[in-house]
């Protein structure tokens, strides 16, 4: 019950935001923008080490991650390149905030943690470089666990409770783990299609002959 209560105050905080917003004729593409400014100053506290500051500003930049879509969607202003722009802008968000980590851990010669920060990077843009490409090929593939509100998620525990070790070790895994997951649902899908048109294929071929013959 307390849940739901803190839910709906939420909501309905988040509903007279994006009111206040759409009466000021705020585009969404400059609240993405504004989103991503701050996301810059996460990744330079996470390079100084500030992991405490660095939570509360992704949080903060949250916010705006929550409010373009939704003044998008109230204004009627919701475009294709609004939602390319958002989520070329995440793109960066993602590699600032790893590179914020690779800085920090590098100052320190944490070796490990520098390899460990690439690898997560490396996952956090193949996990969404599989998905584009994969919907290009087949008509879903939003498999696996660790997408990008997940890591938010958990770069924000692991700054706020000093747990950055650890987060980064379950992203490694899970961030990467997802990407597997999506090449096998992407082989699995274009398989099926494969088999499905080989009795076209091979009825073709028998009934080529004819044509043949009759042309003769």
């Amino acid at each position: 019950m307390l849940s739901n209560k803190i839910g709906k105050i939420c909501q309905t905080i988040l509903g007279l935001i994006v009111k206040g917003i759409s009466l000021l004729g705020i585009n969404p593409n400059f609240l993405t923008f504004i989103g991503f400014i701050i996301t810059l100053l996460a990744a330079v506290c996470l390079a100084q080490g500030m992991f405490l500051h660095a939570g509360i500003v992704i949080i903060f930049s949250g916010v705006f991650d929550i409010l373009d879509g939704r003044v998008a969607r109230g204004t009627n202003s919701a475009t294709k390149f609004g939602a390319f722009f958002d989520s070329v802008l995440d793109r960066y968000s993602d590699m600032a905030l790893f590179l914020g980590l690779i800085i920090h851990y590098s100052r320190f010669q944490q070796m490990t943690y520098v390899v460990l920060a690439g690898i997560v990077m490396m996952g956090a843009v193949m996990t969404s470089y599989t998905r584009a490409r994969a919907e290009s090929l087949i008509p879903s593939c939003k498999v696996g666990f660790l997408e990008r509100p997940e890591r938010l998620v958990l770069l924000i525990i692991g700054a706020l409770f000093n747990k950055m070790a650890p987060v980064l070790w379950i992203m490694a895994v899970m961030s990467n783990l997802t990407v597997a997951h999506r090449i096998f649902q992407t082989w699995n899908q274009t398989s099926k299609a494969t088999s499905l048109q080989d009795p076209a294929n091979s009825l073709g071929s028998e009934v080529s002959p004819l044509k043949s013959q009759n042309s003769k």
